[in-house]
Order: structure tokens, then sequence, then C-alpha cells
């Protein structure tokens, strides 16, 4: 995911910055199964309509790929490690609890039918933030007590985890606390108490709250039946692996060092913050600052409701703002200033969180070092999202699992059959789990735990998850290459800027900062990726005060090299100042087969890899000797998407240089860079023009004599569509998913050509969509040639890392034997991958 807010650079021309991604729109309540990719929750007593084109970028921004068959492998977003959330703001009657109670409700059912795991309303939602001394009155507590046993009496009903807010009386205090209250299923599972209270500016909460950062495990009623709270405790669900929820109140987010800080190192992956928090000029960017850098910091998702329309107006007003960042990225964000109920509703990759926490070694060095702190946080509540759960026995039969985990409500342990139930777990701690993390999916269900569940609204049964729809978060099709032309202008920019760099510190280490020095010697072939290495040299040597006519490129045609793509390189490489010379290298390679004994070296027409590298080999041992004989470096060409695939001839091939500048950029961004040159005139229009004809070449290696009637080679024909290949690459480097959730993120991105975002220059021509067959056919090629190839990656000269996507250095961001098996990985995309 690209972030929401980005640097500004040059923009192209006629193209609209995108909106934030994600961001979702008021609309009507939509069927379970059959809602618009960008729902919102539901506004009671009407549809308010959003600006009409506005809301169709949304719906295109979002992916609409549905299966509704739930035993669909791609029918669930919760089977691929995904949480279902919505932060939620929505009109409060003040000092009116039942009527809060039944438009919580109102909102509940809509998102049950949008499959929400999980709820999150404003601070105080059941009562409003603004009672001032209200508060202390008792009809009021009263009130507020009945409308938490009412919501939970609801929620056996209902999916989501719920989370919302009311003030408690807590009798070992003799004072209030303000809580958010965790519900699920018929249960409380979690009471939540405010730690830090500000009684500032405009703020007096201490005037009639207690701060809870020591209520640890106290006690308190609530429809006559015993609960304890705790400001520690974190909220696990066995059946979706990677969950762990922690709740923190307003305030809580803006202290130096805030509890979720303290609960992320425990193991919390998603924190959820209630808030009331009035509005004034400039707050709204300082609340996503603070969000955005806890959930980067924390590597965690971040859920925040705002309060807004119905909190008192006499000193203060309410925007009702709601966002939810996942690990710094802001994946929806709501209007501001509503009228009637809203909700960002997004899918939380936990998967994402789970991952970049192991890669991460100082998360955990930063846990040992707070490990006396994070001992408070041993106890918490287990309940499963998706049902009833029975524990497995030894002889194959369920039996009861140990307290209560059955998510479905029921009579609690005391007997008590109000629907308040008791705070699972509270008072019996589990225990610790030494590294704070959960398990990964695999296989994606929870061993030793059975499910009964069951969809209440429609009556059916179903086994596992709900079908879900499309995924409800923007998706890249190219990861990449960002969609919104601003950000892709910047990263053009930096990926440039960085390639140049790095040959100007090579160079310069070696005699080439002066006039005369060492030379940067290439093979140009009228293709993307050397007239992009032709494009760094020339913007090095003028950072480095030298002609670029010491720049020195050679084309070498072979047997099956166009005019075309000659010509090319010899018009880039004049129009931008090089020296140029055509070395013909088809005598010394007939030669060589014919020494060799290939059949062609007799002239029979076989094209085969000893064919084709003969010729890619004969290259660079030009470019070598050349290198050699005339004082200077080769410069590499070669790309990530190719030593990604192995699609490169080893040694003494396009596999080695001396130094390349675009092994850290992958096929798919190249031809971005290319055009964010031309955009930006840095060569001049006879540049610009050549450089324009080579984007409009397909790619290819020009190894193999085209016959007559055949159609010419191919570089995709041969291993795939890159736009696929880098899909799957980004999501294993980067990611580290496997192949089956990998699978099912290149459907919901591929799947269908009219959804989602294209980056701006995208030729229409080109947009393409893919079948689940299709990607399954190219995850398996692109599978056995990462594993196959990796003994070239060993191997690589020395390039600099250009994306946070990730490089393939041995010496980098990755490290490989080059031995490994790949069975593991084939296993599962035949198993876990459809192929239909």
């Amino acid at each position: 995911m690209s972030s929401a807010s980005h640097p500004t650079a040059p923009q192209p021309t006629g193209q609209d910055r995108s909106l934030p991604p994600g961001q979702n729109q008021p609309s009507s309540p939509a069927p379970a199964h059959q809602h618009d990719a960008a729902t919102s929750a539901p506004v009671p007593g009407g549809h308010v309509p959003a600006a009409p084109d506005r809301d169709h970028q949304l719906e295109r921004a979002l992916p609409t790929i549905t299966h509704e068959d739930p035993s669909d492998p791609h029918a669930s977003v919760f089977d691929h490690g995904f949480l279902r959330t919505a932060a939620v703001t929505l009109p409060v009657a003040l000092a009116d609890p039942a009527t809060n109670a039944e438009r919580h409700l109102e909102v509940l059912r809509d998102l049950h039918a949008q499959q929400v795991g999980l709820a999150v309303f404003p601070e105080l939602s059941l009562t409003g933030y603004s009672l001032e001394d209200l508060v202390l009155q008792e009809p009021l507590l009263y009130a507020a007590e009945q409308a938490i046993t009412t919501v939970v009496e609801a929620s056996r009903e209902l999916m989501p985890i719920i989370v919302l807010g009311a003030p408690l009386r807590v009798p070992s205090r003799n004072r209030l606390l303000n809580c958010a209250i965790t519900i699920h299923r018929g249960r409380i599972v979690g009471i939540h108490a405010k730690q830090h209270l500000p009684t500032y500016r405009e703020f007096y909460e201490r005037r009639w709250y207690s701060s809870g950062d020591d209520a640890c495990w106290e006690s308190v009623r609530i429809g006559g039946v015993e609960h304890t709270l705790t400001p520690h405790q974190l909220i696990t669900v066995p059946d979706l692996p990677g969950l762990s929820l922690f709740v923190e109140i307003c305030e809580d987010m803006w202290v130096p060092i805030p509890p979720s800080a303290e609960a992320a190192l425990a193991g919390a992956t998603v924190i959820a913050n209630l808030s009331g928090s009035p509005i004034t000029i400039g707050r709204a960017d300082e609340r996503k600052l603070l969000a955005r850098s806890a959930s980067a910091r924390s590597q965690a998702a971040y859920v925040y409701a705002a309060a807004g329309e119905g909190e008192s107006t006499t000193d203060l007003a309410w925007d009702g703002q709601t966002f939810i960042f996942e690990c710094g990225d802001l994946l929806g964000e709501t209007e501001r200033f509503p009228q009637g109920p809203r909700a960002t509703i997004a899918d939380i990759d936990l998967d994402r969180i789970v991952a970049e926490r192991r890669r991460m070694n100082t998360f955990d060095d930063n846990r040992r070092t707070h490990a006396e702190r994070l001992k408070e946080y041993a106890g918490g509540s287990e309940r499963l999202l998706f049902g009833t759960a029975t524990a497995a026995g030894a002889d194959g039969s369920g039996a009861s699992g140990a307290g209560d985990a059955s998510g479905a409500g029921g009579t609690d342990e005391a007997g008590d059959a109000s629907g308040a139930g008791g705070t699972d777990g509270a008072d019996a701690p589990g225990a610790p789990r030494e590294d704070g993390m959960l398990a990964s999916r695999s296989p994606r269900s929870t061993e030793g735990i059975s499910f009964d569940a069951w969809d209440h609204e429609e009556g059916s049964a179903f086994v596992g998850r709900p079908a879900t729809g499309p995924l409800r978060r923007k998706l890249d099709r190219f990861p990449f290459v960002p969609d919104d032309p601003a950000r892709l202008a910047q990263d053009c920019y930096e990926a440039f800027s960085i390639q140049v760099a790095g040959l100007v510190r090579r160079l310069s280490a070696i005699g080439g900062d002066k006039p005369g020095g060492t030379k940067p010697v290439l093979g140009v072939s009228g293709g993307l990726d050397s007239t992009h290495a032709l494009l760094v040299c020339a913007r090095a040597m003028d950072l480095l005060g030298r002609e670029r006519s010491e720049i020195l490129t050679y084309t070498m045609p072979g047997f099956a090299t166009s005019e075309n793509t000659r010509s090319n390189a010899e018009l880039l490489s004049r129009a931008v100042g090089a020296s140029f010379e055509t070395i013909d290298i088809r005598p010394a390679a007939t030669q060589m087969l014919k020494d060799m004994g290939h059949p062609y070296g007799s002239g029979e027409e076989v094209y085969d890899v000893t064919f084709e590298n003969v010729q890619a080999g004969l290259r660079y041992d030009y470019l070598f000797r050349l290198a050699n004989h005339q004082g200077g470096i080769v410069v590499g060409t070669g790309d990530l998407s190719e030593l990604a695939l192995g699609w490169c001839t080893y040694g003494v091939g396009d596999h080695m240089s001396h130094y390349g500048v675009n092994a850290g950029v992958p096929k798919t961004l190249i031809q971005h860079l290319i055009r964010w040159v031309i955009a930006e005139g840095i060569f001049g229009e006879e540049a610009t023009d050549v450089m324009q004809a080579v984007l409009d070449t397909e790619i290819t290696p020009e190894l193999i004599p085209t016959r007559e009637g055949e159609e010419a080679q191919t570089t995709e024909g041969s291993i795939g569509p890159y736009a696929l290949h880098d899909f799957f690459l980004y999501h294993l480097l980067r990611r580290g998913y496997g192949p089956a959730k990998t699978a099912y993120l290149a459907h919901q991105a591929w799947g269908d050509v009219d959804a989602g975002e294209w980056p701006a220059g995208y030729i229409e021509a080109d947009k393409r969509s893919f079948t689940r067959g299709e990607i399954k056919h190219w995850l398996t090629v692109f599978t056995r040639r990462f594993f196959a190839n990796q003994f070239k990656r060993s191997a690589l000269p020395n390039a600099p890392k250009v994306l946070a996507g990730g490089s393939l250095s041995p010496r980098g961001d990755w490290r490989m034997p080059s031995d490994a098996a790949a069975k593991a990985w084939l296993a599962e995309i035949e198993r876990e991958v459809p192929g239909d």
C-alpha cells in the first residue's frame, strides 16, 4: 500500500491527484455478500449522497472480484489473514443511553451484513462525551449500565467484536472511570479504562473521572454481574491468527509514551482508539500524524473513531473523524463533520503486521528492554470470531474448552442469563507468550479447535469464514509503481537520483571524478534497460563535470537484431552526446558455434539456449575487454525482475558487470522512469523522441531469428507477463507472503480490468486482466525460476538498493541458499491456489 501522505513532487500534466486510498463514503445498507466496494456504515432514515465524481473514483479504486460460495478458497478475506474493521462515528443523543444503544445496534446490524469483524465507536459513545457534571448523576450512570446490557444481549446475533464507550462506577475508588467496553456474542470480554485524563485548556476530566493507569483487575458491576477491568488487557482471537486487540482512549494517544506502545510490544497487533476530541483548526491533521506514527513505530493497525454530531456545542465543536492506519499506511478515512453515521471500513492485513515484526529484530529487542513492565499484559481474554468452539479430544470427539470461548453467548459461569456475562479471562490470567507474537496461518485453520458457526441473518450454515465479497482496501496492481501521479513522480525522481548517485560515487572512487578518468562502458540495444542505464550514465557525467562523449556505448547486432532497435540505440547514444560504435558479433558467434560443434555452425537452424547464450556472452566478453582497453568499467543494465526470474546469462553475460545501475529497479518501474525523464526534459527534444520510440517497442531479447510465418521472439512470451512477476516478487520479497495469499491478492488486483487504478501514462491497449488459472500458471513459473536461479543472485556485482520493496543483493536484503528446494511452495500452489 502507498501512504496517504506524500512529499510534493513534479506532477505530470493532465493528471489529477488521486483521493486518499480507501476513503469510505455513505451509502444505503447492502445485503450480505453483495455490498458496494466503497460502502460505509448505514445512514438510518435515508441515504446521504456523496459527490458523484468522487464516489465514482472511490468505487474504481477498490477491488471488485467476489466469490459468493463460502467454500471457494477466495470467498473470504478472513481466510487470507485480513480483519474487516470499521471505525464508526454516529450521532449521539446526549445523556440518553437507551437511544444511543439502539443507534449502535442499527449500525452494527449493517456492519454484520458487511461481514465486519471489529467495530470501534467513539469515546463515551453510549452517553456522549460532553456531559460535564451530568456524568456524576445516578440516573445517567444506571441508564448507561442498562444500555451496555442491551448491546450485550443483542450482540449474540451479531458478528463484530464491538468496542464502545461508557462511564462506569468503581466502588473501591469512589470514583468513575471513563471506559471502553469490548463485547462479543453476548458477553463482555474486556473493559479498559482511560489512563491519561487531560485537565488543561478546554479539558476538565479529572473533575469527574479517576485515572485508569493503576486500575488493575478492579471490579465493576453491570446488570448485577461482577466484571473486572484492567488497562493491560489484550484480547486474542485464536480462529483469526495474528489478531490481538488492545484499546486506548483519546488522550492516551497524545502522551510521549502511549499505552499502545507497551501493548504492541506485548503482542497487540490492532489498536483501537475511542476518542472524544473536540475539533479546532489543525487538530485533525495532528490526530492522523499521531496515529500514523504509532502504527508505523509499533508495526500495528490503528483504528480511530472520534465523537461528532450530537455532542454539545456550548463551548466546543466536533467533527466525527474516523480513519484506519496499518504500519503507517492510511487504509481509509471518512469525511469530517458528517450528518448521520459514518464508518471507515477496511480490511486490515494481520499477516503483514506479524511478518514485519518477525523480520524487524529491533522490535523484539525493544520488548526485552521493557520486559518487566510487559509482564502486566500476561493475562487476557481469548475469543473466537466465527462461532462456538470445542477442543478436540484424544479420541477425536469434541470436549468443552476451559472457561467460555464460545463466542456465541449463553449463560455465564455465575448462572446469569442476562447477556452481560462475565469478563472472559480477566480474573484468570493466562500464561504469557514468550515472544509476544501470534502464530501465522499454516494451514488456514486453528489446530485443536473445531468451529460451529452460522449466518444469523440468513439462517444458512457455513463452514469456517463467511463469504465477504471483494477486499475492502486499495490494492495496487503494480506494487512497485504508485498509482498517484504525484507520488509516482516523486518515486521516479528518487529512484533516478539513487542510481545516479551510486554511479557517481563508484566512478569517483576509481579515478572517474575528473576529465579523462575512468569511463562508463555499456552495451546499448535499443531496449528499456540499456536506454535507462545510458540516461543514468549521462546524468552522472554531468554531475562529475565531465563530457558525455566519454561515455563509450556499443551496439552489437546478433542473428535476430532488428533495424528498429539498432537504430534506436544509435540515435539515443548520439542524442545524449555519448560516443557510439557498432561491433557485429555474428562472425565471432558463428565461429564459436562451429568450434563447439553446434549444429548452427554447420548451417542448421537450431536455435537453442546455447545459440542464445553464445550471443549474450560474446557481447559482454567484448564489453569487458573494451573496458580494459579503453580504461573504463562495464555498467550493467540488467534489472531486478530479470534477476528474480534468472533471465540473464550467467558469468560473462548480462548477469555480470563492474557496477550495475538497474539491479534495484523492477521492469514495471523502468518504463515510468523513462517517462519521467521525458517529462522533465533533461536530455532535449531529440533524445525525447528516441526514448518514446523505445517505450513503444515490445520487450524482446532478439536472439532467435524469425522464420517466415512465425511471430518474433518476445521476452514475455517466453517467461510470462512482467506485471504479474513483479506483483509476485513484491509480495514475496517485501511482505514475505506464501503463494496462496499472493495468488488471492493477484486475483483481487488483476481480475477486473476496469476496477482499481492504473499508473499515470499506462498505455490503454496494454491494460488487461488475468484469470485465476493464468495466475496459478505464472505463479508456478515464477516460483520454479526464483528458486532455480538463486545461484545467479549469489554472485551479483555491486549495485545500489533503490526501493523499500527490497533488493536481491546477497549483501543486502536477500540471503538464500542456491540449492534450496521449492517443493513446499509448489505444494501450496497445488493445494491452495484455485486454477479455474
